[in-house]
């Protein structure tokens, strides 16, 4: 008999705040993820640590913000690119390596995007297994990208295929995660599906193409439901479903409104501090604990998954290191007890540019300007009316708890060094997983979807 949940965490890629049914879509048909919300918590404050993926991807393994684990910033750029010579450093501890120790079976299956190289791969960081495209599906070579190396599948340490048809990717990553909750249904298991929709570029299987009502874009987003459904009818089958906690959520923000995603009600896009860019959908079900049809409204993060999964499975969290993430298992069982944590900073690289306390959030720096605008989140979602003049008593507090974040973590537009920072992974020599070969037979030999943002992530 199992004590400890199994855990399976899925996490989309670029999918915004308002994408799904249970969120307000009614663009996007997503019955099984609905029902997630439905039979488990809904939380309608729930941040990533970054708008962009690889900052928010390890500040989620780790439960630390991204600058305090050297992730702010790589060599200039927002996010890791392919061969880069940094990485999650082998010194941080991850939720994979956490439940390790509370004597899990871990697998990841999709994109890690925290180094490619082979001191930074999943498998470094707590992880059994691997299969998957270590970074963004825009990376390899495109119609647009032709100087990109190949886009690789890799299967723990190993390239196994070079351009697959993406088209299939969603359905290859849904067989991995249902052969490996087969194999360990008997012992607790950690699953991150980590999905590789709905990134661009966005190629579609057929079935989902024809069926949406919203293009490519809600074509992704139900076959990322179709892959949902999938995995609950597995778990019910195995019955294990009762003892399996799953969260469901996204990296960042939609990139663009108005081309298919929707941040709605939010303002801003994908790599923007924003709330559009940082809040996003969060789901847990746990049927032996959580109750159905629960909504939570307390300010939550990403990084409170290192504490929880560590305080669920009876783990410390490690006391050599400072962690930003809080305990928020009291809130997954009642969605009214008092929350740990009130607080959050929104960082854009290295520099701070708001904080959210409470209802209330201050904003400090936009595309490299100051700024002065404070909004009250539980009236004003959208980040509509300016309260800056209205309350400085607020603005005061804000700051105060500013200035304590920038000596920590430090701070870029301020001039500020953090003291409590630690330092990026980092190899002698790095070169791309693959590299392009006229004679070798590839499934596509070049992307023709051109990716629209300048920026990958």
């Amino acid at each position: 008999m199992k004590t400890t949940p199994n855990i399976i965490i899925i996490n989309c890629d670029d999918l915004g705040y308002g994408d799904l049914g249970c969120y307000g879509s009614n663009r996007n048909r997503t019955p099984h993820i609905d029902r997630l919300a439905q039979e488990g918590m809904r939380f309608t404050d729930f941040y990533m640590a970054s708008p962009v993926c690889s900052p928010s991807r390890a500040a989620m393994m780790t439960g630390c913000y991204p600058p305090r684990i050297g992730f702010g910033s790589f060599h200039g750029e927002v996010v890791l690119f392919p061969g880069y010579d940094i990485g999650l450093s082998q010194d941080e501890v991850t939720v994979a390596s956490q439940l390790k120790t509370a004597g899990y079976v871990t697998k990841i299956v999709g994109k890690w995007h925290c180094g490619d190289q082979p001191e930074f791969l999943p498998t470094r960081h707590g992880f059994d297994e691997y299969f998957g495209i270590p970074y963004s599906n825009d990376m390899g070579r495109q119609s647009d990208r032709p100087d990109n190396p190949p886009l690789p599948i890799v299967r723990d340490e190993t390239v196994v295929q070079q351009q697959p048809d993406q088209r299939g990717i969603t359905e290859r990553y849904t067989e991995e995660a249902i052969s490996f909750i087969e194999r360990h249904k008997d012992r607790p298991f950690f699953l991150y599906l980590a999905h590789m929709y709905v990134h661009v570029p966005l190629f579609v299987p057929k079935q989902f193409l024809e069926s949406s009502e919203n293009g490519a874009y809600g074509g992704a987003v139900e076959c990322i439901d179709w892959s949902v459904g999938v995995i609950m009818d597995c778990l019910k089958e195995l019955g294990i479903d009762e003892n399996t906690l799953i969260i469901f959520t996204s990296d960042n923000g939609s990139r663009a409104q108005g081309e298919g995603g929707s941040n709605d009600p939010c303002r801003g896009t994908k790599q923007e501090t924003w709330e559009g860019g940082q809040r996003v959908p969060c789901i847990m079900r746990w049927p032996d604990r959580i109750e159905a049809g629960e909504t939570c409204n307390a300010v939550v993060s990403s990084m409170d998954f290192f504490p929880t999964f560590s305080g669920l499975t009876g783990i410390s969290v490690p006391g050599d290191r400072k962690i930003d993430g809080y305990d928020i298992s009291p809130l997954m069982f009642n969605a009214k007890a008092t929350a740990p944590n009130d607080t959050f900073f929104y960082y854009r690289q290295n520099s701070l540019e708001a904080v959210r306390v409470g209802d209330w959030k201050l904003h400090f720096r936009k595309q490299g300007h100051a700024i002065q605008e404070l909004y009250n989140l539980r009236e004003d979602i959208g980040e509509s009316r300016n309260r800056y003049d209205e309350a400085p008593e607020v603005v005061a507090s804000l700051e105060t708890k500013a200035a304590a974040i920038r000596e920590d973590l430090g701070d870029d537009s301020s001039g500020i060094v953090g003291k409590g920072t630690r330092p990026i992974g980092r190899v002698e020599s790095s070169k791309p997983l693959t590299e392009y070969r006229s004679d070798h037979p590839y499934m596509v030999a070049m992307y023709d979807l051109p990716d629209m943002p300048t920026m990958s992530g």
